[in-house]
């Protein structure tokens, strides 16, 4: 589940297959906005490529570190 509001989208435990469409649509006209996963324990493949393809700016990265350097490594981009 996604809680969206003009400068960040904050994503619950999971950032499921549902929320690929909806986050690349809110990333897309919000071209600034960062995203906090900081609840985040896991990230479906779909809203993934939406966090590759987009180059979605990171506020808060997952408290889960396995997941943080995961996703570091698949955005390029290692956690700071």
């Amino acid at each position: 589940m996604l809680e969206l509001n003009k400068n960040r989208a904050i994503a619950g435990e999971v950032l499921s297959v549902e929320d690929a469409e909806v986050l690349l649509e809110w990333l897309q006209e919000h071209p600034r906005g960062t995203l906090d996963l900081g609840a985040c324990t896991h990230v479906h493949s779909a809203s993934l490529q939406v966090l590759m393809a987009t180059r979605a700016t990171l506020a808060v990265w997952p408290r889960a570190e396995s997941l943080a350097e995961w996703l570091g490594a698949a955005l390029n981009h290692p956690k700071e």
